[in-house]
């Protein structure tokens, strides 16, 4: 007996979303646990050296088994086509139309949900995946600033910068510093975005609110400068007296980011004495505001 274990991430246009990879993976831990030789087929987009679906003979198939999501559509009738041959069995589906081919193509369907039956509950839950490990990170990236003119490399650095994260092995959080009430994606008040920052274990930026909010909240920051040369977020590193802030000279062509640079300071700060470091003073200097104070004053 072997089986091939099949869901829509299997499908190159279909979508993966975590649900459903945690229940294919479940019920591949299920099968292989029973003694079963198992096989998954992965998307290439997601799993780009796994197996895919036109590279999984039929023939070397027992059993096709079609996990989570809806049983409806003709990515999934076409599985019905090429592993005829199979036993097809489908679990943890949502089951729309019963008398679909999608459906009915299958030998046997175990549902989370159906008309007339039962609701079960979903595969997802049944697998453990240790996450705790995992450090959580915010992303604050900077758009273009026209104000720096030709030494504003802003959108290459952000592709470089970012391009890396997938492999790092954490929980990205896209955050925007921008304040509007009337969406509801964007904080109404700057304390809700504090605090969210305050529950991270790192703030990755390119602006210079990302590394101070960051800062003041005891987080560590890896900022990168987006303006070649260094300008604002080079400044306030230094005004905070914080060292994971890589400036990029003046060098015109790219790549600009030498990614040990980055992985150097990654680890450092999310090591104990990037996070000792961060949770000092978390208050800056009052110089500006009593600076302030004193023009307003000898004015009169």
């Amino acid at each position: 007996m072997r089986v091939l274990v099949t869901g829509w991430p299997s499908f190159v246009h279909g979508e993966a979303t975590a649900g459903d990879v945690l229940a294919m993976e479940a019920v591949r831990g299920a099968l292989a646990g029973a003694g079963a030789e198992c096989d998954v087929a992965w998307s290439p987009v997601l799993r780009p050296d796994g197996l895919t679906l036109d590279r999984a003979d039929p023939g070397r198939y027992t059993h096709l088994v079609f996990a989570c999501g809806p049983a409806h559509g003709d990515q999934v009738e076409s599985l019905h086509r090429r592993y005829a041959r199979c036993r097809r069995i489908a679990v943890g589906v949502s089951v729309i139309d019963p008398d679909s081919a999608a459906v009915t193509g299958f030998d046997v369907v175990l549902p989370r949900d159906a008309p007339g039956a039962e609701p079960r509950r979903d595969l997802s839950a049944a697998v453990r995946v240790p996450a705790g490990e995992l450090p959580v990170v915010g992303v604050v990236l900077a758009p273009g600033q026209g104000e720096y003119g030709g030494r504003g490399r802003h959108g290459r650095i952000e592709e470089e910068l970012t391009g890396g994260l997938a492999a790092r092995g954490c929980a990205r959080v896209p955050l925007d510093t921008r304040v509007d009430p009337r969406d509801w994606r964007h904080p109404a008040a700057p304390g809700e975005l504090e605090a969210v920052i305050r529950r991270l274990d790192l703030v990755v930026t390119t602006r210079l609110h990302g590394l101070v909010l960051a800062l003041r909240n005891g987080v560590p920051a890896l900022a990168v400068d987006p303006v070649g040369g260094g300008a604002k977020v080079t400044a306030q590193a230094r005004a905070w007296d914080w060292p994971a802030v890589i400036t990029t000279g003046e060098r015109d062509e790219p790549p600009y980011l030498d990614p040990a640079e980055v992985g150097r300071w990654w680890d450092w700060c999310l090591s104990p004495e990037g996070g000792r470091r961060a949770a000092g003073d978390g208050a800056p200097p009052p110089s500006l505001l009593a600076d302030l104070v004193a023009a307003v004053r000898a004015g009169g």
